[in-house]
């Protein structure tokens, strides 16, 4: 137990790390992570607590994380709201999905849903380079602030990572530099993670655990937040400082060593 301690804690750090520089509250570095701790102790349910575990840390992280970057003036009111307010509504959707899809489904949706986005955003325009759009930011329209919140909120919340692998490319196309548009997936984020987490901690697992309330291991989130909290107090002073371009590359980057990580645990 005390190994699992320090291996969460570690992958706290990362997660805070990721948070400030990516946008990724907990998800792709967290659900990962807690699926192998929890399969190789307990076992149950152990994609269902990752994803609700996720989404708990969130919470905390993403919260942290937007009063940092609204201090650094670098939220965009415009590009905020209605986005948020249709991100809430459909994170309780796919929460609610969730809770009845079964455990090797979501872990082969979550692959399925890393490989579209990095593939969408090597092939398509925009995200990589977007210095012909800089300086020339569009806001967002009807259509992607009303239905595509919904949808964000569904997938984000069904798969437990939040939001930023959506918004980040949706705000970048829109001419937003890296920095800028991770920076407003936090804020993104929060209404995911709070309706998220609503809904798992209310849910009946098939098996409870001490430490567990619903689906969400308080346990675990409480040791990845020691590691994280401290991390972005830290990091938040690299914001703005990492050439765009090297940006946007490590965040692909990123999203890669996450997708083997998932798909060498779906077939282990």
């Amino acid at each position: 137990m005390l190994v699992s301690f320090f291996v969460l804690l570690g992958f706290g750090c990362l997660t805070g790390v990721t948070t400030v520089l990516f946008g990724f509250g907990g998800g792709f570095i967290i659900v990962p992570v807690v699926f192998a701790v929890v399969a190789a102790t307990t076992g149950a349910d152990a994609m269902h607590t990752a994803v609700a575990t996720s989404t708990a840390v969130m919470i905390v992280n993403a919260s942290t994380a937007t009063l940092a970057q609204a201090r650094s003036g670098r939220l965009r009111k415009e590009h905020l709201h209605p986005l948020a307010e249709f991100i809430a509504l459909g994170a309780v959707l796919g929460a609610v999905a969730a809770i009845w899809a079964p455990d090797a489904l979501l872990h082969l949706l979550f692959i399925g849903y890393l490989a579209i986005t990095i593939a969408d955003s090597l092939l398509r325009r925009g995200f990589l380079d977007n210095a012909g759009q800089r300086g020339q930011v569009r806001p967002l329209g009807k259509a992607a602030s009303t239905a595509g919140g919904v949808g964000i909120g569904a997938v984000a919340s069904f798969l437990g990572v939040g939001g930023s692998v959506l918004t980040v490319p949706l705000l970048r196309r829109r001419g937003l530099p890296m920095a800028d548009a991770a920076a407003m997936a936090n804020p993104l984020s929060v209404p995911v993670a709070i309706a998220g987490t609503a809904v798992y901690a209310l849910a009946a697992p098939a098996t409870a655990y001490p430490g567990q309330l619903g689906h969400v291991n308080v346990l675990v989130a409480a040791a990845l937040l020691c590691g994280s909290l401290p991390t972005i107090a830290v990091v938040k002073r690299l914001v703005g400082k990492i050439p765009d371009r090297v940006h946007a590359i490590a965040y692909l980057v990123l999203l890669v060593i996450v997708l083997i990580a998932m798909v060498v645990t779906a077939f282990a």
